[in-house]
């Protein structure tokens, strides 16, 4: 616990509660959900359907805002911002990477990879698609910059989605089921490279509800009934 207190925080969440309605009724999503990450670490988040992992993603990811308790991300207290100020943050601090992918299929990869910096709109149109040329090849897509989503298979487009995640150089990166759609060996590749990025120092929060790719971070928090049972530090 003492060399984990030595490291400063990318997230920490206090008494978080989220409560949605449904016929009228409260229905109780996140009840008291306390979360604290360290920068540099790889976390994941485990639980069933239903569980409340995804809601715990939106509140992280800085999507929803519709809870009590506090949420400070990067040593700011980002509950009570309002949705100017936490735009730039969700934008430019934190990097997602979804499922389902969520590319525009009518834009080239480059043109989708280089989006988040040009919505950051603090750097040149030259410097943000550079950028984005850069993280697809890293990404092993040099050579696919101009196919549109749809002339990709299924682990290309996941890996231009990670190429696009990390053009703003995010402080904090979500990954929401990011092997969900992907056969085995594809969903190992995409681990790999997940771990990677780890290993280079950023800071990753995976949303599972499989085992085995939890078990591929650091430490594995598991929620249930929209509360933290075991794995909080």
């Amino acid at each position: 616990m003492a060399a984990r207190d030595a490291r400063s925080w990318a997230v920490r969440l206090r008494d978080v509660h989220r409560v949605y309605s449904r016929s009228g009724a409260p229905v109780p999503a996140l009840r008291g959900i306390d979360v604290d990450v360290a920068e540099g670490e790889f976390t994941a988040i485990m639980g069933p359907s239903g569980s409340g992992k995804s809601t715990l993603l939106h509140i992280l990811g800085l999507v929803d805002t519709d809870y009590e308790g506090s949420y400070e991300f990067c040593g700011r207290r980002v509950s009570g911002f309002s949705s100017d100020e936490l735009a730039p943050v969700r934008n430019r601090e934190i990097g997602f990477v979804f499922q389902a992918f969520h590319l525009l299929p009518q834009l080239s990869i480059l043109d989708n990879a280089a989006l988040p910096a040009l919505y950051a709109r603090d750097r040149t149109r030259e410097d943000c698609f550079d950028t984005a040329r850069a993280r697809l090849e890293e990404m092993g897509l040099g050579d696919r910059l101009e196919h549109k989503p749809t002339e990709l298979s299924i682990g290309q487009r996941q890996r231009a989605a990670i190429a696009r995640s990390l053009v703003n150089r995010p402080r904090v990166l979500l990954a929401d089921e990011p092997t969900g759609a992907l056969d085995s060996k594809t969903a190992q590749e995409i681990m790999d490279i997940l771990g990677e990025l780890h290993l280079r120092g950023s800071t990753l929060i995976l949303i599972t509800h499989d085992r085995e790719v939890a078990e591929s971070a650091e430490r594995v928090i598991h929620v249930r009934d929209g509360q933290i049972h075991d794995g909080v530090a």
